[in-house]
């Protein structure tokens, strides 16, 4: 898929929507620009985890796991679901997975 081109010609309107797509993109990218987040949401795109199953995957402790958790939810990146006193979480929706299949392609495969 091929970039858009912006230059002198673009509307007001359009430059205005850029910058707004343009702040989007650099808060989800602050996001998932730590590296137990980034873990988390790799755990979490083959499926929801309960908060326990992410700490033991990830050998951390609790309040750091609910630490990441807690900006992942901020950013809309994941959503919390409760059963009894266990929290589960899955992403919210199919952009963290785009983002982890490129980012796996780029640093990640093996050729």
């Amino acid at each position: 898929m091929a970039l858009p081109v912006f230059d002198t010609t673009s509307s007001a309107e359009e430059l205005d929507k850029m910058a707004e797509n343009a702040m989007a993109a650099a808060n989800f990218l602050k996001a998932i620009s730590h590296e137990g987040r980034l873990m988390i949401l790799c755990h979490l795109a083959s499926g929801e985890k309960s908060v326990t199953e992410l700490e033991d995957l990830l050998s951390a402790r609790q309040a750091a796991v609910s630490q990441q958790l807690s900006r992942l939810r901020l950013e809309g990146l994941v959503t919390p679901r409760r059963d009894g006193k266990a929290i589960y979480y899955r992403l919210a929706d199919d952009r963290p997975r785009q983002i982890m299949e490129v980012v796996y392609d780029l640093f990640c495969r093996r050729d």
